[in-house]
């Protein structure tokens, strides 16, 4: 069967983070800038190719002072590595493999995958949804900044929790 172009429906689609801050409450955000591109035979994704590109600049956390400083070389260094990249090596069983770049640290990483399915919208275009959550350490990938509490424990958990609503429409 031939492959089938997917293009992101950007518009209906989201990736968002959190990670423990003081190790009492979640700090929350997104990045509003990825792309991702998707081959897929037919409409049940089987032995589909998928690549996610992320623009590490557009993270957005709501406060523009802890955005400037996940931008900084204590974190994303956005200057050096403007980019986070996924390529998908499988999608089955409910989870999605892959190799996950950042900061020029690839490692494999499986995520959990929900195919939401397929519909028509009014105007006659076919979507296609996913739901896509996972947990990273940020230390495996080069995000070592942290600083220790004065009742122990540290600032910035190492634990990342993202999940991603994502919908393509079929390329025509």
């Amino acid at each position: 069967m031939a492959q089938g172009k997917w293009e992101l429906d950007a518009a209906h689609s989201e990736i968002e983070f959190k990670v423990k801050h003081m190790m009492i409450t979640n700090v929350k955000g997104n990045f509003d800038g990825f792309k991702i591109d998707v081959d897929a035979e037919g409409e049940d994704f089987k032995n589909a190719l998928a690549k996610v590109v992320i623009n590490t600049a557009s993270i957005n956390t709501r406060n523009e002072q802890r955005d400037g400083h996940l931008k900084s070389p204590d974190f994303f260094d956005v200057e050096k590595y403007p980019t986070i990249t996924f390529e998908a090596t499988s999608l089955e069983n409910e989870q999605i493999k892959g190799n996950l770049t950042i900061r020029d640290v690839t490692r494999p990483v499986v995520f959990d995958l929900e195919f939401a399915g397929i519909q028509k919208d009014p105007w006659g275009n076919t979507k296609a949804g996913f739901i896509v959550e996972g947990k990273i350490k940020r230390s495996e990938f080069g995000l070592n900044w942290n600083a220790a509490l004065e009742t122990g424990g540290v600032m910035v958990s190492d634990d990342v929790k993202f999940s991603a609503d994502i919908q393509f429409i079929k390329a025509q």
